[in-house]
């Protein structure tokens, strides 16, 4: 077992010493692809007008990002490149606009007026680990995009050394990016959105159980009202942690998903990193998490590669559960015993279900 962690870590770093890609605004490329706006809250040190750092701060900054998906987009993938860019085959931005909270809040609120009364909700994704600024922006309009997100999105970019030595860093951010996520999820609230859901993948995940753990002790019963559904994707946490984090908070938002795959290969890195059997994201017994009213999608038959995002880079599994309204309702409807909507094996523990999804390979 060392020999293939050993050479998987060393293609890690390798992988890593390339220029990464980062924001980019192209004006001129506003009419080449699909746009797709992505409001943001973050607490990276802005750096100049289109650049934030790996450099933290308490004060968030607000803005809203078009995104250009190019023409030649694949569904499941981000195109991009460090340098020189080509609308027409990469992911750029076409604008960006700073916002002061009370403008932001405005802006959001006049985007989902514009939107049928049944679309007016808001998704929040909150990014993982090694992670630039621009890499979650594009990120979250790739997820928006290929999903179909009938709602006004928004990403939390926290300050992730985007390195992949930076772990230590990285576990200390999402620490420090709690009261910055807490304040997000208090302004949207303020925009008159019908649901405010949250989309956390890899360490994010244990960013946004720090922040309802802390909203919970702050104010019981608040977490109920700021966030609506939470989806938790290869979450980069410990399993007893999350256990106890979900017990401080009390009743969790529903619905709750968490996405795990037994061929996640990041996350069996993690659990040797830390010394740890296994992490949520690649969960092994549900009944490990029995008591907690959650959903657990068992991705491993989709799985790829490194299998750290097997929900937002498989073109199959993009296909099969776009749309958050009907991949909710379908879930709910399967989970209660009427079987047949989606290729799945549904296993129910006390109150947690696993939902196996698709046919072993």
């Amino acid at each position: 077992m060392v020999r293939p962690f050993v050479c998987f870590f060393f293609l890690t770093l390798v992988a890593a010493c390339g220029p990464r890609p980062d924001l980019t605004v192209l004006p001129e490329a506003n009419d080449i692809g699909d746009n797709v706006d992505v409001y943001f809250s973050t607490t990276r040190v802005q750096k100049s007008a289109q650049k934030f750092s790996r450099e933290r701060t308490s004060e968030p900054a607000y803005g809203r990002i078009v995104v250009s998906v190019p023409p030649e987009h694949e569904q499941g993938k981000v195109e991009t490149r460090a340098r020189n860019p080509n609308p027409a085959q990469d992911f750029v931005a076409t604008e960006l606009v700073h916002y002061d909270p009370a403008a932001f809040r405005r802006s959001i609120r006049t985007a989902l007026q514009r939107r049928p009364a049944r679309e007016r909700e808001v998704i929040v994704f909150v990014h993982g680990f090694n992670t630039t600024f621009g890499e979650s922006v594009y990120r979250a309009a790739q997820l928006a995009h290929d999903f179909r997100v009938p709602g006004v999105n928004v990403f939390y970019s926290w300050p992730s050394a985007a390195h992949v030595f930076g772990y230590t860093h990285d576990r200390d951010s999402i620490l420090f990016a709690r009261d910055g996520l807490e304040e997000l999820l208090i302004e949207l609230n303020k925009t008159g959105a019908t649901r405010v859901n949250i989309v956390a993948h890899s360490m994010g995940s244990a960013l946004t159980m720090e922040a309802l753990r802390q909203i919970a002790i702050r104010s019981p019963g608040q977490v109920d009202a700021l966030v609506d559904g939470v989806i938790l994707i290869s979450p980069d946490l410990d399993v007893d942690l999350f256990r106890q984090q979900a017990s401080r908070i009390g009743r969790l938002p529903q619905p709750f998903f968490v996405f795990t795959s037994r061929k996640d290969r990041a996350l069996a890195v993690s659990s040797r990193l830390n010394g740890a059997t296994n992490r949520l994201g690649n969960l092994k017994d549900v009944s490990q998490v029995a008591d907690l009213d959650i959903t657990v999608l068992n991705v491993s038959n989709f799985g790829e590669g490194v299998g750290h995002f097997t929900i937002g880079s498989s073109p199959a599994l993009i296909n099969l559960l776009s749309g958050f309204e009907e991949l909710e309702n379908a879930f709910r409807t399967d989970a209660s015993g009427r079987n047949g909507l989606l290729p799945a094996t549904v296993l129910t523990v006390r109150n947690a279900t696993e939902v196996i999804l698709g046919a072993p390979n």
